[in-house]
Order: structure tokens, then C-alpha cells, then sequence
């Protein structure tokens, strides 16, 4: 039979009415297939001469739209893949962990479909890692406290937010809402505690702080005790804009940039990725990002792989400190400035987030049509906006280049 490969040649020229990736509760009507969009018919076997003619495909094939269920599976609303109907439609978990050198290495994070960045103090980053397929990890970790701006994100995305401590001043408030779902250590500043979703494991030579993780068995457990529901809500909003199956979101006009630096090469900087100079390398071969960080490869404990994702995203955030202690906010709600890097290309534009705490951030190319991302795993890293200056990219390390972006954003 003849089948239809469609590679998406020109995708920031989609026209604006292209809908979002959605969880089927609306129906949107389907726009007409761009000029600017190439199709690229492959034949994999010969037809059979009783076939009729093939249709040329609608908008509909070129992006996730409505979801359909298949044989018992659904496309991620996380990472555009075809995953089990069950995981893929309950919420996910948002669990905080460190990211210094003193609790490397992580556990499970290689299972994360989205992993969330952002400075802490010290001036260094913590991770913030939103799993959906989570069941056959015996544990997630180590794990750390909480900080509101985390606490925001998680929320747009409707996730269980799982923590061990946090930063009582900013948090408490927040965290303790009736309307939120979290899993939280017993410590002070916790009204509702789940300690049994937590547990020490055995870590010779690793600090007490660096022992803590979630334990997936006791997640289950408190979940049920805390009577939370596992459904999205029916408003729920999908992060992303995915490209269909057999599409590729090319990006053929926009610059190249193989090598990405949050922080820049040298690491110099006060803007949370000075500490350990965190980099992605894009290859070729599978169109992934790899992960390195402190002068290595990012290696999960649970499989002994580097960590690996389809897009990275930077989302530019205005940021203050807050007091003596260093503790920071950052801006995750309004609009800001964004870099999506996908398929080894460089798309710049926006973000916006208005529609309240429980709905997400939206990527948007400077035509104002949202991006759309190649299927798989997605790391967001929140860049203080006043420390943008110090993002590099390129082709290799030779070609390194800083977008032009203000370091100081509108309105402030």
C-alpha cells in the first residue's frame, strides 16, 4: 500500500488557526492546508491495482488535534507519543529534585516527559521533573524542598507536586490551598502532610538532605488518603503543540544551533548556570538533545543513560531576590521572551500564560503562531531574564552567538 510520509517544511508559517494540541472536548474546525507546507509522498511497497488513489492529507495529519484512542492507547498530551490510555489521561506528578553536585546522580529522571530548570539560591538550579509513565519506578530522587515559582508551573500543568520541605515565607500559603493537590514531607509549613510517600535510601559518603526520595508505592498510598482525583480537570490545557506521526517540524529558515548554552561556555555568570555549566548537543543521527553538565555527560542512576530530550525551551523570566537568604522569584505568569530548539533549529518568539494558575505557559513564533514541537520529552530552563546575555548557541563552539534578546524585560 502506499503511505505518506509528511515533513513539515515551513512551520512557522502556519497560519494562526491552527488549534491547539487539545484533549478532545471540542471540536475545531479543520483549516485548509497552507501553500507553505510541502508534502513529501514515499512509497514503501508497490500499490495494489485494486487501490484507489490516495487523498492528499488535510492540516488535520500535520499536528496532534483532537486525541483518538487506539487500541487502548492515546497520544501523550505531554510528549505527543502513543502511551497507554490510562497513564496518558490521568495527571501527572511534578517532583522536585537537586541538581548540585553533592546529590549526583539523580534517579528516574530519564522517565520525566518534562523536566522544569530554574535558579534557586546559591545560584545554582533545581529541577523540577513532570512524569506521567512513573509506575515501574521503585523511586524518584533524591527529593528537595519547594519554591513557589515551581509550585506555578506545576500547577499549569495540573500535577501532584511532590517536595520534601520548603521555603516557608513564599510557599506556605500557596501549597496549603485547598484547591491544590501536593504530596509533602512532614515538616513545618505543612499542613497535610503524606510521609508515607517518602523514605531514606542507603547513600554512603552523601549528605542526610541528599537521602530523601519519593517512593512510588507510598505516592499511591497517599494519593488515596488524601482523596485526590487522578482526572485532569475538564478545562485541562496540553503544554504543547506536538507535530503529528511521520511529521517532522523542520524549521528549514531558522538558524542552526547544535550546541546550547543556558549559561554560556565559560559559566561565568550569577544567573543560576554559572555553577556547574550545563550544555545540550543536539545529534543528527536521532534528532535528541543530550545532556551534559560539571564537565560530563547527565547520567540517571535507575539506567546508567544520559539524560535525553526531543525539544529544549528557554523561557526568559524576569527575577528578583528576595531577602538575605538569597531566595529568589521569578515571573511565570504574563508574557516573556522564548527560544524553542528542535530538530537542531533555533525558533525564537514568546511566551504567554494569562488564563490563571491552572492553565500553562504557550510558545508562540515572532509571527504569533504557536510553535509547534517535534513528539518526545521536553526541559524547560527558566532564564532569568537579567542574565539572558549569557545564553550561547551555535552550530559548534567555534560559531557561538547570544540572541538578541533585552536583558531587562518590557514594563519593568
Amino acid at each position: 500500500m502506499l503511505r505518506k510520509t509528511i515533513k513539515l517544511l515551513m512551520i512557522t508559517s502556519l497560519c494562526g488557526a491552527l488549534c491547539l494540541a487539545g484533549c478532545g472536548k471540542k471540536e475545531e474546525p479543520v483549516p485548509e492546508l497552507p501553500e507553505q507546507l510541502e508534502v513529501l509522498p514515499e512509497v514503501e511497497e508497490e500499490p495494489e491495482e485494486t487501490a484507489s488513489e490516495p487523498e492528499e492529507p488535510t492540516t488535520s495529519s500535520l499536528v496532534i488535534e483532537e486525541r483518538t484512542v487506539v487500541n487502548g492507547e492515546i497520544q501523550s498530551y505531554l510528549t505527543g507519543e502513543w502511551t497507554s490510555e490510562e497513564i496518558a489521561t490521568r495527571r501527572p506528578i511534578a517532583v522536585m529534585i537537586p541538581n548540585n553536585r553533592p546529590a549526583m546522580p539523580q534517579y528516574g529522571l530519564s522517565k520525566a516527559a518534562i523536566i522544569y530548570e530554574a535558579p534557586v539560591e546559591g545560584r545554582i538550579t533545581r529541577l523540577m521533573a513532570v512524569f506521567e509513565d512513573f509506575d515501574d519506578l521503585e523511586r524518584i530522587g533524591p527529593i528537595r524542598s519547594s519554591r513557589d515559582y515551581f509550585v506555578y508551573v506545576a500547577m499549569g500543568y495540573e500535577a501532584i507536586y511532590c517536595n520534601w520541605g520548603l521555603a516557608k515565607p513564599y510557599v506556605e500559603e500557596l501549597i496549603n490551598r485547598p484547591n491544590y493537590y501536593n504530596v509533602s514531607a512532614a515538616v513545618d509549613g505543612i499542613h497535610n502532610p503524606a510521609d508515607e510517600a517518602f523514605d531514606r535510601v542507603s547513600r554512603p559518603g552523601y549528605a542526610k538532605e541528599f537521602t530523601g526520595y519519593l517512593m512510588i508505592d507510598g505516592l499511591f498510598k497517599a494519593v488515596e488518603r488524601l482523596g485526590y482525583d487522578w482526572n485532569y480537570d475538564e478545562n485541562y490545557v496540553p503544554p504543547f503543540l506536538f507535530a503529528a506521526d511521520d511529521v517532522v517540524a523542520d524549521y528549514p529558515d531558522k538558524d542552526t544551533a547544535y550546541i546550547i548554552y543556558p549559561g554560556g561556555k565559560t559559566g561565568n555568570n550569577s544567573g543560576g548556570y554559572g555553577a556547574y555549566n550545563p550544555y545540550f548537543e543536539y545529534h543528527e543521527d536521532d534528532r535528541l538533545y543530550y545532556r551534559y553538565q560539571d564537565g560530563g555527560k547527565q547520567i540517571d542512576e535507575y539506567n546508567n543513560e544520559q539524560l535525553t530530550v526531543s525539544n529544549v525551551v528557554f523561557q526568559y523570566c524576569h527575577g528578583e531576590k528576595r531577602d538575605a537568604h538569597d531566595y529568589l522569584a521569578f515571573g511565570v505568569h504574563g508574557e516573556g521572551d522564548a527560544l524553542v530548539f528542535t530538530n537542531g533549529k533555533v525558533i525564537q518568539g514568546t511566551w504567554e500564560r494569562y488564563d490563571g494558575d491552572f492553565t500553562p505557559a504557550k510558545f508562540y513564533d515572532e509571527e504569533g503562531n504557536e510553535i509547534v514541537f517535534n513528539q518526545g520529552k521536553t526541559w524547560v530552563c527558566n532564564i532569568w531574564q537579567e542574565y539572558g546575555e549569557c545564553v550561547q548557541y551555535g552550530e559548534d563552539d567555534d560559531s557561538l552567538v547570544t540572541p538578541d534578546i533585552p536583558s531587562v524585560p518590557s514594563g519593568e
